[in-house]
C-alpha cells in the first residue's frame, strides 16, 4: 500500500483543498492511504473519512498539532489536541488518545523543531524522514538522525494542494489494511520511503501560494472579530 502521511485541507489556515479534492486527487494519482493532518484540527479528517466510504482508499484520520518547541503529527487521532503545550505534553496526549505521535519535518529551514530532539527520542513514536516540501538535505538530515537513534520513520507530501499529493510517501507490504494494520507496519519498521520531493521552483510555488491563503486567513479572521 502507498501511504502519504501527511496531507492538509482548507481546514488549516493556509491551504484551500478541500476533503473530496484530496479523496479523488489521491485515488486518481493510485495513492491507497492518506492521513488528514490539518494544523490543531481534525475537521477535515472526519469529511474525508466518510466521503471515501466505499471507495478504494484508507483515510488515516490526524493532526498537525504545534507545540511550543514544534510541529507534531498525530496519526489515527480523532480528536482535537490543543496547541501551544510543551512537546512533551503533545506526544503524551497524542498517545493517551490512541495516537502515534511523529515529529514532522524536524530540520526544515523555515518549520524547523526547536526543541531538544534527544530528550524526547524515549517517548516520541517515530520521524518524519520524507516531507515532499522539503530539500533533499533537510530529509536526508532527519533520515540520518532517525537512522543514527534507531527511530521509526514516515513520509508525507505535506501537500497543501492537490498537485502534490502523494509526490512521497511510505509503501508497506499487504493490500486493503485497515488503519492498526497500517500503524503496526509502521511502528515494525516494514515501510519503504518512495518518491521525491517538490522541485525548487515548486516549492517556492508552493510557499507563496501558502501565504497567500493564509494572509486572506487572517485579515478574513479579523474583519469576523471587529
Amino acid at each position: 500500500m502507498k501511504c502519504d502521511l501527511h496531507i492538509h485541507t482548507y481546514y488549516s489556515y493556509d491551504s484551500d483543498s478541500s476533503p473530496k479534492q484530496i479523496v479523488d486527487t489521491a485515488i486518481q494519482k493510485g495513492i491507497d492511504c492518506l492521513a488528514i493532518t490539518d494544523h490543531n484540527e481534525i475537521k477535515g479528517a472526519r469529511e474525508a473519512e466518510e466521503y471515501a466510504k466505499g471507495k478504494p482508499i484508507l483515510i488515516i484520520p490526524g493532526i498537525e498539532v504545534k507545540s511550543r518547541e514544534g510541529d507534531i503529527l498525530g496519526l489515527n487521532i480523532k480528536e482535537k489536541i490543543p496547541g501551544g503545550l510543551s512537546a512533551q505534553e503533545t506526544i503524551k496526549m497524542i498517545k493517551g488518545k490512541g495516537g502515534l505521535a511523529i515529529i514532522a519535518h524536524p530540520f526544515g529551514m523555515f518549520c524547523s523543531f526547536k526543541g531538544d530532539l534527544y530528550s524526547l527520542i524515549e517517548y516520541i513514536d517515530g520521524m518524519e524522514v520524507l516531507n515532499g516540501s522539503l530539500s533533499m538535505f533537510e530529509n536526508k538530515k532527519a533520515l540520518d538522525f532517525a537512522t543514527k537513534n534507531s527511530l521509526v520513520f514516515t513520509a508525507g507530501s505535506d501537500a497543501h494542494s492537490p498537485e502534490f499529493i502523494g509526490r512521497v510517501y511510505i509503501e508497506i507490504p499487504g493490500k486493503n489494511l485497515s488503519v492498526k494494520d497500517v500503524l503496526k507496519a509502521i511502528r515494525g519498521k516494514k515501510s519503504v520511503l518512495k518518491g521525491r520531493e517538490y522541485f525548487f521552483l515548486e516549492r517556492i510555488k508552493d510557499h507563496i501560494k501558502r501565504n497567500i491563503i493564509k494572509i486572506r486567513y487572517y485579515v478574513a479572521t479579523k474583519k469576523r472579530k471587529l
